[in-house]
């Protein structure tokens, strides 16, 4: 079988309605995902990428850092969410009325038969500029509390309490993320779900506002944060564990003399392995959009020559401590 240069992605898609077996309604979306992180990984392999030895274009923590990385944020969520609005489409239109829409497949169907391929599109504005924003916060601003609390526990604490400090800081970020993603998700759900009431952000936002004013846009941001903290808390905790335990057992070298696109393989298996759970046809669009992000995000700070630290590693002054070193 035809592989790409990094001998992790099978060139042929072949085997994919295997997989699914009886999840077939999944396969336009699947064979979307599954090209797009074709093209992608072979564009990291086969694309020059600045060397492990190229100097970095900022300072660790510096605003230039943490606005870069909100930037790789706006591309990971913006792009991931948009691509999926017809499925998101039809997935809110089976809960508010699952009389009329009886399955995912079904939803397609009657969905095209009313309004058209393009109806599928609907609500496509208020995702890309919403998600864009949360991902603008949920990833810069994770960067932020990431070393705020770094710096406030201590090089050691930080060591001995890693995974409380991923969960701490991404709840954080996804605090105000949420925020900034409710306006536009408040917007979505209208123009998805209430046939006649709008069909484009410009109809939709100043009906909502004369309506109800600036309340029915942040109705919605207490259920936001309930489902949306504790799966960002386990996203962003379960990546940076695996991607510590992936260099640790898994990588036969260390990161510093990996090259750009094993580094990007690496952070897409781990942002796959991160949500590994549940029924395999989520697992499928789920755990591989949840891996394209970390992979954009990730190659956004390689494009842009950030600075990433190793993964962590026990200090001498608390090996000394344990006995560990002489």
């Amino acid at each position: 079988m035809q592989v790409c240069r990094c001998g992790l992605l099978p060139s042929s898609l072949a085997h994919l309605p295997i997989i699914l077996g009886d999840s077939f309604h999944y396969l336009p979306l699947c064979l979307l995902i599954f090209v797009l992180l074709h093209v992608t990984l072979h564009a990291a392999c086969l694309c020059p990428l600045p060397s492990t030895t190229e100097e970095v274009s900022c300072e660790f923590g510096s605003s230039k850092y943490y606005a870069l990385c909100g930037f790789g944020g706006i591309l990971s969520c913006g792009l991931t969410h948009t691509a999926v609005v017809p499925l998101d489409l039809v997935k809110c239109r089976l809960q508010v009325n699952p009389d009329k829409y009886k399955s995912i497949g079904n939803g397609f169907a009657v969905t095209v038969r009313e309004d058209g391929v393009r109806g599928l599109a609907k609500g496509w504005a208020p995702t890309f500029i919403g998600y864009s924003m949360q991902g603008l916060c949920k990833f810069g601003f994770y960067e932020v509390f990431k070393i705020l609390y770094s710096d406030l526990l201590g090089e050691e604490n930080t060591y001995l309490w890693r995974t409380s400090l991923y969960l701490a800081a991404s709840a954080s970020a996804e605090f105000f993320a949420d925020i900034a993603l409710a306006p536009m998700e408040a917007a979505k759900v209208r123009i998805q779900t209430q046939p006649g009431y709008a069909n484009t952000l410009r109809e939709c936002a100043p009906k909502m506002y004369a309506e109800e004013g600036l309340w029915a846009f942040y109705k919605g941001v207490a259920p936001l944060w309930m489902r949306q903290i504790p799966y960002t808390m386990m996203k962003f905790a379960c990546f940076e564990r695996t991607v510590e335990m992936l260099y640790k057992y898994v990588v036969p070298k260390p990161r510093s003399e990996c090259s750009k696109p094993e580094q990007l393989v690496v952070t897409f298996v781990a942002g796959y392995i991160g949500v590994w759970k549940g029924l395999f046809a989520r697992i499928i669009m789920i755990g591989t959009l949840t891996a394209l992000q970390w992979f954009i995000y990730d190659s956004v700070k390689v494009y842009f020559r950030l600075p990433r630290p190793p993964p962590p590693e026990m200090p001498e002054s608390l090996k000394k401590k344990l006995g560990l070193t002489e």
